[in-house]
């Protein structure tokens, strides 16, 4: 079977070299361009290595590339990591059509962001989709699923690294094998359970010391590394990396203003929140990521201090 692998970055990089390690026939690659002054892409760079044919086209809505694609042959197309929008006419060119992971159990949670806002809005388990992509934002049919559970300390981080990406790498391998055998299912999505979340953003992530500790405790795992959870002093952004929540057993006991640093010492601060406080033990600001008592020692931070405000 003659496979196109389409995607970008780390993961799409695994997906190739997997393949190419139990000798499936790969016959080219397609990559998002690179922005002027921006690196090779990993995929790119593997391809390259691996002596194949790579393709960059900025668009996939024109007849050329889609001529192109066809001259290739392809009997499936592997889209591992794709930000760029493929109409059907590309995804319906190879034999077999076109499969592609994303990082979420569909219909649930579709769009950009998929990994962020589960953990973000307290859910216990996550994973991962290997559907049929159309023209829909994630609405095709599901080929395959993976589940995973988020635990009260998984972070954005180590919910994608440690698993849905090794995950993904052999469901995708899974999922060829399936189309190979002609058993691949097409299963339709249940539109009645379809969520889409936007972007996890800076605006999303402004930490509000106002509220409870669970929703900023979820807030900065799932913003952890990126966007970022974040906060203010004196006017100035810092992003909330790791801290560890402190829930008051009486929330009306609980001593200082919200956002009142309460603690510095040599394991980081303490910030007092709705119905409790958090110990931050590490920042990102203009320094870079650093130990919270790092941070503390650089800004000279004293009992007091509000944070957000």
């Amino acid at each position: 079977m003659r496979i196109v692998v389409h995607g970008q970055q780390a993961f799409g990089k695994a997906v190739l070299e997997a393949l190419l390690k139990r000798g499936d026939d790969v016959v080219a690659v397609y990559v998002a361009p690179e922005k002027e002054g921006q690196k090779a892409d990993p995929l790119k760079e593997a391809a390259v290595a691996a002596g194949l044919p790579v393709y960059q086209p900025s668009s996939y809505k024109k007849p050329e590339v889609w001529e192109e694609f066809k001259a290739l042959k392809p009997d499936l197309q592997v889209m591992a990591f794709v930000t760029l929008f493929v109409p059907e006419e590309f995804l319906n060119i190879p034999t077999h059509g076109s499969i592609q992971y994303h990082p979420s159990l569909l219909p649930a949670y579709r769009g950009a962001s998929a990994i962020n806002w589960p953990i973000i809005k307290g859910e216990k388990e996550t994973g991962l989709s290997i559907f049929w992509p159309d023209n829909g934002l994630d609405t095709g049919d599901v080929l395959l699923q993976k589940t995973t559970p988020i635990s009260n300390s998984d972070t954005l981080g180590s919910v994608y690294f440690n698993r849905l990406f090794p995950m993904g790498v052999e469901a995708m391998l899974e999922s060829v094998d399936l189309v190979k055998a002609g058993k691949a299912p097409r299963i339709k999505q249940d539109e009645s359970k379809a969520t889409y979340e936007g972007m996890c953003k800076a605006d999303n992530a402004k930490i509000d010391w106002g509220k409870p500790w669970e929703q900023i405790d979820r807030l900065i795992r799932g913003c952890n590394p990126a966007p970022g959870a974040w906060t203010t002093l004196n006017g100035q952004a810092v992003k909330i990396l790791e801290a560890k929540p402190l829930p008051a057993k009486d929330p009306k006991g609980i001593a200082g203003k919200l956002g009142e640093v309460v603690i510095v010492e040599s394991e980081g601060f303490v910030v007092v929140c709705a119905d409790g406080r958090f110990h931050i033990t590490r920042v990102q600001a203009d320094a870079g990521k650093v130990a919270g008592w790092e941070f503390a020692q650089a800004v000279s931070l004293t009992t007091g201090t509000r944070l957000g405000v």
